[in-house]
Order: C-alpha cells, then sequence, then structure tokens
C-alpha cells in the first residue's frame, strides 16, 4: 500500500495525462460538450524567439543610438495608386488589431483608439459594427467586416480609413465569432441586433462570395462604395498560407492580415485553440514567398499578427517580410489584463492575476473584457489610453535599437540575413540559417 501511494503522483507528471489532460475529460464528461475559454494556445509551439539577430560588428557600421535617425514610417496599401487614393499611414509599423465591442468594454475600446491616435497609428473595429465613441477617439480605423454582417453600415464603411474582410483568425480558423450571453447586453443587443443574454455563434462564411471570382466582384463594390479612396484589407488565419495569399492577392486585396496560431481570443472552443493553425513564424516567410512567386510582393502589403509581444518580436516580423504587426493580446495586457488588481475577483473565477484566461465569462476583474457597468469603470480611459501609448513608443524603441545596430536607418530594411536561426525547426520553417553552421535546414525546393 505504500509503495502504491508513492506512486501515484507520478501520474501528474505523465506527459500523457497530464493535469490539464485530466481535468478536460472529466469537464466534458460532465458537460457533455467541449470547453470555451479566452485568451490563446496553451501549447509550447515555435516562436519567433527561437531566432536572434546578429548585429553589426566588423562587416558593418551601426548607427548611433541618439544621434542617427531610423524611419518607422509605415504605408500599408500603397502598392496601387491607381486603385488606392489615400493608403493607410502609420508612424511605427505597429497597429492594434481587430477586438469586437462586446469581446471588449467601451472603455477599453476608447482606451485603444486614443492611445494609437498618441503614437500616430490606427485600430480596428473587430466584429460588431462601429462603436461611434471609437470613432471618436481613433484618428485612423480600420472598418472590418464579417460573415455576420453585424451592423453593417455603409456610412460607417465611408467613414474607415481601410476596411478589412475577415474570412478567419489564428485563435479558431475554420469557424465563427464567439459571444457568450453574459456579454450580449444593452449597447451590443442594439448594434448586433441580438437576443439579450443569448450566446451568439457568427456565421463562418459571407453570404454573398463562395470564392476568389465572387470576392473579386465584392471588393469592386466596396472599392466603387468608398470611391476608391482607402485600401481593402483582407485577414486570413494561418493554415493554407502559400494558396490563401496567392488567391487573396490575385482577387485584389491590397493588404492581406495573416493571424497566426498563437492569435487570442475572448472566447473559442479550446481544442481550436491548441490544434489548429500553423505558428505565426512559419506563417510570415510562406505568405511572402507566395507574394514573391506571383510578381504581387511590395504591390500587396503584408501584416502579420498572433502572439507577438515585443519589439523584438516585430523586429524579427520584418525581417521574415512583414510591412506591419498587428498587437491585441499584448495592447489589452497593457491596458492591465491580468494586472495584480482586485484580486479577490479573479479568486472567485477561479484563479489569479497572471494566469487569467475568464475573458469569455464577461466578469474581467479589470474592466477590460467586459460588458458590466460596475466592472467597465476600474477601466479609465484616459489612464489607459496613456498606457497604451508609452507600450507603443516602448516596443518602437526597442526595434529601431534593433535596426540601428544591424547597420539599418529604415526598420523596413532588415531581413532574413540580419538573423540566425537557433532551433533546427527555427530554421526549417523560416528559410533562416542555423546558428553556428550557417546553413538552411530542409531548403525549399
Amino acid at each position: 500500500m505504500a509503495e502504491s501511494m508513492k506512486k501515484l503522483p507520478q501520474m501528474g507528471r505523465s506527459k500523457v495525462w497530464t493535469p490539464h489532460a485530466i481535468e478536460d475529460i472529466q469537464a466534458k464528461a460532465e458537460l457533455g460538450h467541449y470547453q470555451i475559454r479566452g485568451f490563446s494556445t496553451f501549447f509550447n509551439i515555435p516562436t519567433l524567439d527561437q531566432l536572434t539577430f546578429l548585429p553589426a560588428a566588423m562587416t558593418r557600421l551601426p548607427l548611433e543610438g541618439y544621434r542617427e535617425f531610423c524611419e518607422t514610417k509605415t504605408v500599408l496599401g500603397g502598392g496601387k495608386p491607381d486603385l488606392v487614393s489615400q493608403p493607410l499611414e502609420l508612424d511605427i509599423p505597429i497597429y492594434i488589431a481587430s477586438m469586437s465591442f462586446g469581446a471588449l468594454s467601451r472603455n477599453a475600446k476608447v482606451s485603444l483608439g486614443l492611445g494609437a491616435t498618441a503614437v500616430g497609428t490606427c485600430t480596428s473595429t473587430g466584429e460588431g459594427g462601429m462603436l461611434a465613441d471609437e470613432r471618436q477617439a481613433s484618428k485612423k480605423l480600420i472598418y472590418q467586416i464579417t460573415p455576420s454582417r453585424y451592423s453593417l453600415d455603409l456610412e460607417h464603411l465611408r467613414m474607415a480609413d481601410a476596411i478589412e474582410i475577415a474570412v478567419g483568425q489564428g485563435a479558431k480558423p475554420g469557424t465563427g465569432g464567439v459571444l457568450l450571453g453574459a456579454k450580449v447586453i444593452d449597447k451590443v443587443v442594439e448594434m448586433r441586433q441580438l437576443p439579450k443574454g443569448i450566446d451568439q455563434r457568427s456565421s463562418v462564411r459571407h453570404p454573398d462570395f463562395l470564392g476568389a471570382d465572387d470576392m473579386a466582384i465584392k471588393i469592386e463594390e466596396m472599392r466603387d462604395a468608398t470611391g476608391y479612396r482607402v485600401p481593402i484589407f483582407i485577414k486570413l488565419p494561418a493554415c493554407r498560407v502559400a494558396a490563401d495569399v496567392k488567391i487573396a492577392a490575385k482577387s485584389g486585396v491590397d493588404v492581406i492580415v495573416i493571424d497566426g496560431m498563437e492569435g487570442g481570443t475572448g472566447a473559442s472552443p479550446e481544442f481550436l485553440l491548441d490544434h489548429t493553425g500553423i505558428p505565426t513564424m512559419a506563417a510570415i516567410p510562406a505568405a511572402r514567398r507566395a507574394l514573391e512567386e506571383i510578381g504581387m510582393y511590395g504591390k500587396v502589403s503584408l501584416v502579420v499578427s498572433g502572439g507577438l509581444k515585443s519589439g523584438a518580436d516585430v523586429a524579427k516580423a520584418l525581417a521574415l517580410g512583414a510591412d506591419a504587426v498587428a498587437f491585441g493580446t499584448a495592447a489589452l495586457i497593457a491596458l492591465n489584463c491580468n494586472a495584480p488588481l482586485y484580486e479577490e475577483d479573479y479568486a472567485a473565477l477561479g484563479t489569479a492575476p497572471g494566469y487569467c484566461y475568464h475573458c469569455h465569462t464577461g466578469r474581467c476583474p479589470v474592466g477590460v473584457a467586459t460588458q458590466d457597468e460596475e466592472l467597465q469603470l476600474r477601466l479609465d480611459p484616459e489612464k489607459a489610453s496613456e498606457r497604451i501609448a508609452s507600450f507603443l513608443r516602448a516596443v518602437t524603441m526597442e526595434v529601431t535599437m534593433i535596426a540601428k545596430s544591424c547597420g539599418k536607418s529604415n526598420v523596413h530594411n532588415l531581413e532574413p540575413e540580419d538573423m540566425r536561426a537557433l532551433t533546427l525547426e527555427a530554421s526549417a520553417m523560416t528559410g533562416v540559417p542555423l546558428a553556428g553552421v550557417d546553413k538552411v535546414v530542409a531548403p525549399w525546393g
């Protein structure tokens, strides 16, 4: 008996029957359906952390940190001047990713808009339509059109600085958005025309186009509706990247957004977070190669999102071929997501600051991912916007420092040659030579 008791703890150390796997099985046995949660994948997947930069030494000259300038200006959708008279011009190569009012509180959306405006970048409406307060807070705003067509309004379309057709997202590719009933209240009900308190699941595909030919017609309709003024984005989950990017580019879009499997969400079936899509690191070079193969690299802008969290991540994404990146979860954390505040409320959710992934419940202790009026008051838009602006400035400083250290006077001049891979899988996924041997593992044919 004593010997068997000693062996029991070993079950929790199994690589197959982990505590998480056991908990998941027991929850399904009790509930009779899969679990839904927020945040992003918990799996240990290859990330941009497996790449490192090679700053200047003898082979080139670095730039002085405070005396020499490094350009960060970014233009999205500027490759077709005959079709887009006002491409999206940003002061930095970073903007706030599409996150809906509904998943996020009104105060969170306003905070993101004010913070982005302060540093010369933009935000995106996400699903659910344009919130008037967000439009006022955001000097530049991308208007997202999703399969659900929630609150789709022609006048709002014309008020936008860019239009994004959402085909899918990295957190749950091939499925629609999820907004649980706790968040379907008041203004959300009005904007989305949904029954109050009922779980909402968006359509999985657009009702008015089924393929590239249909989408090309839809894009032309959007250009006509907006007077050939603003760029058309398309947001794709990182899945069959090469084929999807080529189809999207040939359909006529100006900007392609690739969302890796690390992408966050307010709510998703948990198994989709961990078992669908490919990592952001693998998706970027695949998208770049696809555009190069059809002669569209430079004509169609490439934006990347999904798990990006720092200036080093941004610099690596740019070096691999992206023109810009979109921050989602990182921006929410800058707002105070998972901050060590209101610890009793975290405990009531069965979690603690730094470990919370309960965005789907609508009980966000810090007022970010909630529609509860009292909880929202905990997020002061003025103070929160300052945190967003400070975070984006700090990240931009990191990007320019890396670029200068590599001898580059423009962050968009970073390239794969400036990096080395630290693991075999990183080299194989990106085509970046393996550190120490300067050879690419499993080069592409």
